[in-house]
């Protein structure tokens, strides 16, 4: 009886082995690879964007990664980053005047508005 169990369990775990198709790691889509460019490009000059580049942005601001793991709303405050704080004085987007009694003190990131859809997109790649 003992031979016919292990033989069983044998067959069971080689067709469980043999069947199931590897795990292959899913691209980032064209929307989320766009939305690296505009990080990497824009948001990195405050924050740590990508992972493997850990050593940019400032201390002071939270890494994309950090938002996206421990805030349940991440993805709500991403698609209206340029109306939160800090970001109304260095965002605007591209069909927007600058406002005339202004200095900027730094170089504006200009944006157009579909842009926060690859921002997002981004963000959602880097969920753990």
């Amino acid at each position: 009886m003992r031979l016919i169990t292990s033989s069983i369990t044998a067959i069971f775990i080689s067709m469980f082995v043999f069947v199931q198709k590897p795990v292959k790691a899913q691209e980032p889509s064209e929307l989320a690879q766009k939305g690296k460019i505009i990080a990497d490009q824009n948001c990195s000059r405050c924050h740590v964007v990508d992972p493997a580049k850990k050593f940019s942005g400032i201390s002071s601001t939270p890494s994309f990664q950090i938002l996206v793991t421990a805030l349940d709303d991440w993805e709500k405050r991403f698609s209206s980053f340029p109306s939160r704080l800090p970001h109304q004085s260095i965002v605007r987007f591209e069909d927007e005047e600058p406002e005339p009694n202004t200095t900027e003190l730094r170089p504006p990131v200009i944006l157009k508005h579909e842009d926060i859809d690859a921002l997002v997109a981004y963000a959602r790649t880097l969920l753990k």
